[in-house]
């Protein structure tokens, strides 16, 4: 049996427990690209195309608690996504999946509009997690071409790039809400992406046909 993008053999089963943490990489990102454009939506005098997406889980917002666990979800979830991609996949993506979590946690855990030094520490810790999401995907296309699988080498590629491209422009002008969706979006696409290829198998070692 020849699969349609593997040459010459069927991927290797992968094991149960890569297969439920991968899953981690779907439910993390579905989650919280649903609690920001939701959240935006019912939050009063919150645009979507100015304001940053922390503005949602701010110190008084009403929207906090609901945004708040959007990103602890969003964090536990890569974090369980990283095992699994550390497990398929050599090199140091699954790091860099591992730092958005941790990242992602630090922002939940340093809400904006609470002091100077809290605002500062949620920049931080905000900055490193856009850095890490693109790293995600760009760190994957090395490993992946070496693999054979260049095409999805170039989308690894063109998903790090557009995510780094878009999250940079949230320091020029006034649009930084729209910005940040993009290269957010682009990321955690990505991620999405990368968690059911592990799943079903996409990215392990290949096994002659017989």
């Amino acid at each position: 049996m020849r699969l349609p993008g593997h040459r010459g053999g069927v991927p290797i089963a992968v094991a149960t427990t890569v297969r439920r943490a991968a899953l981690g990489g779907v439910i993390g990102p579905v989650a919280f690209v649903a609690s920001w454009s939701m959240l935006g939506l019912v939050k009063a005098r919150y645009s979507a195309l100015h304001d940053p997406i922390s503005d949602l889980a701010g110190e008084n917002a009403s929207t906090r608690l609901a945004m708040t666990a959007g990103f602890v979800v969003f964090a536990v979830g890569m974090c369980f996504f990283a095992g699994a991609m550390h497990s398929v996949l050599r090199g140091p993506a699954w790091i860099a999946a591992a730092t958005t979590g941790c990242a992602a946690l630090g922002v939940a855990a340093f809400p904006l509009h609470r002091s100077s030094t809290v605002d500062a520490m949620h920049g931080g810790f905000a900055s490193i997690g856009y850095v890490a999401l693109a790293a995600t995907a760009l760190l994957c296309a090395a490993p992946l071409s070496r693999r054979g699988l260049h095409a999805w080498a170039r989308t690894a590629t063109a998903a790090g790039v557009v995510s780094a491209g878009a999250l940079a422009l949230t320091i020029v002008g006034s649009l930084h809400g729209l910005f940040q969706r993009i290269g957010l979006t682009a990321g955690d696409v990505w991620v999405v992406a990368s968690a059911v290829a592990i799943r079903r198998g996409s990215w392990t070692r290949l096994r002659p046909c017989r």
